[in-house]
């Protein structure tokens, strides 16, 4: 099993710079502003001579006793408590504080590991810098750069000498799914409710979410990947750089998944930002399944409203499956299982030819596509072309007159042939190309026989 190493430290130290160093990736959000990364963020090691896993978290504020700062201070206890190894991030170039005094004598009451690591250094004298966290008492302080990787391969090569070398795991697929929706509709209490834990949080505050966080769970022995994406609001009401970034990091993590749960308030009415994540999913090919949150607090009234705005608003999405849930309550989370592995089944689902083929063939017996101009297309075959969505590629003449009416038919048709619940299907059309066929140049004139070499004009007489 890869050992867990758990980033500490105060706000704005580098932790979120420093994560995205050792995962060669930019999944944390970076930005010069305090308290920019809230919720644990998982990612998986690649820098040192071992694998492992590096969980970055929140500024941790250990004195505060209530709001965001508190929430974050206990999501960064929670990631101490369950790490193999302990990184405390301090500012070389702030000196010791006062607050990095507390979170040493909160981190020597952990049992695991902890390594001093004094970042933005670059340019300067590292003994002298490191001179001074001595005082903190955790052991040798070790002069990193994040930002330029000074010294961070040779401090993790040094954590990762006290563990064994883990044993190879099996890469087995998985469904991975990413709860998305508009600000404050339950997105992250819905999360919690899945894992059965406070692992994100849950605050009433819109845009409380900033990361797309990635959490990997078991769930009747299958393994799961669960993303909690940021609230995605009108562009006109972005304004903030950090939310534009959380918005881009929400439609990424959208098109990573094989399925989107779109979580929506049963206490609002459908709103055209609700249609317009939805048809976004729908661009992107992606299964879905849609959770109307917060039932326990609607009355008839707007049960009976909601019901109409999405058969009104959201007719487009008649291959998904809708729940009535209460993610505060947990009543109807369980059975969002069953639609995720129903979506994910039918979005990786791999249809013989043959029976693609005798589809097309049922397809085209009960309508033929209509005559364009003096020529009516003709669809002679068919193949499976990918997953998620499932694509099927047509092979046949003419398949540029086909009218987006007979696409839209054929997408139907398949579906409902090959009951495909939960995703969108792709059609798409290849012209048969014919091989001997030579393009003459532009301008040129067929050349005489006579002229030919070798040939001479034939001479009629008279018989």
């Amino acid at each position: 099993m890869k050992p867990t190493i758990a980033l500490v430290g105060r706000p704005n130290v580098g932790k979120s710079t420093l994560f995205n160093r050792l995962t060669k990736s930019r999944d944390a959000l970076v930005h010069d502003i305090p308290g920019l990364t809230r919720d644990r963020h998982y990612g998986h090691g690649l820098v040192g001579e071992k694998p492992y896993l590096v969980v970055d978290t929140g500024g941790f504020e250990p004195v505060v006793d209530e709001g965001i700062m508190f929430e974050m201070a206990r999501q960064t206890l929670q990631a101490v408590d369950e790490a193999d190894c302990i990184v405390f991030i301090v500012d070389g170039r702030n000196g010791i504080t006062p607050q990095d005094k507390i979170i040493a004598n909160r981190l020597r009451q952990s049992t695991c590991p902890v390594w001093v690591a004094v970042n933005k250094v670059e340019g300067m004298n590292a003994s002298v810098v490191c001179a001074d966290f001595f005082e903190l008492g955790l052991g040798h302080p070790v002069a990193i750069s994040a930002s330029h990787g000074e010294g961070v391969r040779l401090l993790f090569n040094e954590i990762l000498e006290d563990f064994p070398e883990p044993e190879e795991e099996e890469d087995a697929d998985h469904p991975k799914f990413a709860v998305i929706g508009r600000p404050n509709v339950g997105k992250s209490t819905l999360v919690n409710a899945i894992l059965g834990e406070e692992r994100v949080i849950a605050f009433d505050q819109p845009g409380t979410t900033r990361d797309s966080i990635y959490i990997e769970f078991d769930r009747n022995d299958r393994n799961y990947t669960i993303i909690d994406t940021a609230g995605v609001r009108k562009r006109g009401k972005v304004t903030d750089v950090i939310e534009k970034f959380s918005v881009i990091k929400t439609m990424q993590a959208v098109e990573d998944a094989n399925v989107a749960v779109l979580v929506l308030d049963a206490t609002q009415e459908v709103s055209d930002q609700d249609a317009r994540i939805a048809s976004f999913v729908l661009e992107t090919g992606r299964a879905l399944v849609v959770a109307i949150n917060k039932w326990e607090s609607a009355d008839q009234f707007q049960k009976d409203m909601i019901k109409r705005e999405i058969s009104r608003k959201l007719g487009f999405l008649e291959f998904a499956k809708f729940h009535y849930i209460s993610a505060l309550q947990g009543q109807g989370v369980g059975e969002l299982f069953g639609s995720i592995d129903q979506a994910y089944a039918a979005a990786m689902i791999k249809i013989p030819t043959p029976k693609l083929i005798r589809g097309l063939e049922i397809a085209l017996e009960r309508q033929q596509p209509p005559i364009a101009g003096k020529i009516r297309p003709k669809m002679r075959y068919c193949h499976q072309g990918g997953t998620n969505p499932p694509v099927v590629i047509v092979h046949g003449n003419a398949l540029e007159k086909v009218p987006d009416s007979y696409w839209r038919y054929l997408e139907h048709h398949f579906m409902k042939m090959f009951n495909l619940q939960g995703t969108p299907l792709r059609v798409q059309f290849k012209k048969n190309v014919n091989p001997f066929e030579q393009k003459k140049p532009a301008g040129a004139k067929p050349m005489p026989m006579a002229h030919l070499k070798g040939a001479k004009p034939k001479k009629y007489g008279k018989r």
